[in-house]
């Protein structure tokens, strides 16, 4: 068994080519799990898809036929051609896939490194992912240890702190183009989810006012109800009108199509920037006299500053995961070695007290000596297991390791114990 990842990222794909990889529905990401696990050799799943990044984390049974399956599918959906996918993404495997999945939890292959969203948005993929049933044991535990080490990188650097995610960096951006401060400078807002919500945090801090509207104005209104600061809140249907009425302007929805097109724009009598940091675009590629429009991978001044600044911290948090993959593979390996080892002394006990038993039936020995003809018949077992299993803990750092636990299962007839699995389970989904 194998673990892999698929991964299409700001690295290695523009911003087209993501918009049409992008999942942007429950329903949309439900469906494509299922034509994945439902081939024989892919067994579990996870979707992960954000505006930086479209990655597929699979536990599979051949690598080779699940990467084929895989890039039919995501051919199949975005309209791009298999080849140049399978030419543009980043394949992981094995050891390659969790050091990558860890990396990418720990925020160290963020758009902006040290972002503290993405492991959310990982938790919350998996979460989809293990209660729609289409993961279950083999990425549970990768993913308890990818959020263990997301923590270590976090206790023992700076990379969680100062201006670490899109939002915050589109806002900066902004603060810089009006000097400093946002003070008497209106902003517009367009959505209410968690990017949003960001957005609007990072604009109040630095002084601007800000003006939100969402398709649903209750939402909208709710989460403008949560900072101390005012926030209007205006109806959606005045999109047009406010648009062509503000100089600043953030959109981070998760429609499917563009919502604000050149049709809608007319002209304004200062400058005005637009930030759209949503995946697809919501903004209509296009030029306009006095519009300066940034998406995301636009912000890329910003994100190669912020790498310089944190590139000593960086160094620090990679030497963590490069710790933290070995210590899951080893805690992998002795998932099968405990269970194993515990079985066949229960085994040789069981064996043991079934023939005192028998000889006592049969007067071969006295009850009265039960005892003690139990404890050196465990003791000699004891000693003739102690060695095979000092071995077996030994060989779990050989790479066909999988295997030799399967055949000393079925040699000694024992089924593998999941209880660490299923307590993995619990803490991800937590």
């Amino acid at each position: 068994m194998h673990y892999l990842v698929v991964s299409f990222t700001h690295k290695n794909t523009n911003i087209q080519t993501r918009e049409k990889l992008a999942f942007n529905d429950d329903h949309s990401k439900e469906l494509h799990l299922k034509k994945i696990v439902n081939c024989t050799y892919i067994l579990e799943a996870i979707l992960l898809s954000t505006c930086n990044r479209i990655e597929i984390t699979a536990f599979v049974a051949d690598i080779n036929k699940a990467k084929d399956t895989i890039f039919s599918i995501l051919s199949e959906r975005s309209g791009l051609d298999k080849t140049q996918l399978l030419e543009r993404a980043d394949i992981h495997e094995n050891e390659g896939a969790v050091h990558h999945l860890f990396t990418v939890v720990s925020s160290l292959d963020s758009l902006v490194v040290g972002e503290t969203q993405i492991a959310g948005q990982f938790k919350d993929a998996f979460r989809f992912s293990h209660n729609k049933g289409y993961s279950s044991n083999a990425l549970a535990r990768v993913a308890q240890f990818a959020f263990k080490c997301a923590g270590a990188v976090r206790n023992a650097t700076n990379l969680g702190t100062g201006s670490v995610s899109v939002a915050s960096t589109a806002v900066s951006k902004a603060k810089e183009i009006y000097g400093g401060d946002g003070e008497g400078v209106t902003a517009l807002v367009i959505g209410a989810g968690e990017m949003s919500e960001l957005t609007v945090k990072h604009l109040l801090n630095y002084n601007f006012n800000v003006v939100l509207i969402s398709r649903d104005i209750k939402k909208a209104q709710l989460l403008a109800s949560t900072f101390e600061k005012n926030v209007e809140v205006k109806p959606y249907d005045q999109i047009n009108y406010l648009i062509n009425h503000m100089p600043l302007l953030f959109t981070a929805t998760s429609a499917p199509y563009p919502i604000i097109t050149k049709s809608m724009v007319q002209y304004y009598q200062h400058d005005r920037y637009w930030f759209d940091i949503a995946l697809p675009r919501d903004i209509e590629a296009f030029e306009f006299d006095g519009i300066e429009i940034f998406a995301v991978d636009d912000l890329q001044c910003i994100v190669d500053e912020n790498m310089s600044l944190r590139a000593e911290q960086a160094k620090q948090a990679y030497s963590i995961v490069s710790k933290m993959s070995k210590e899951f593979f080893a805690w992998l390996n002795s998932l099968g070695v405990e269970p194993l080892v515990k079985g066949m002394h229960l085994q040789a006990q069981e064996i043991i007290n079934e023939k005192i038993n028998k000889a006592i039936k049969k007067h071969y020995i006295d009850e009265k000596h039960r005892d003690n003809i139990q404890k050196l018949c465990l003791n000699i077992m004891n000693e003739f297991l102690h060695q095979p299993s000092k071995n077996l803990r030994e060989l779990s750092k050989l790479d066909q390791y999988d295997d030799l636990i399967e055949d000393m299962q079925k040699v000694f007839n024992i089924s593998n114990d999941d209880e660490y699995t299923n307590d993995a389970v619990y803490k991800c989904n937590r």
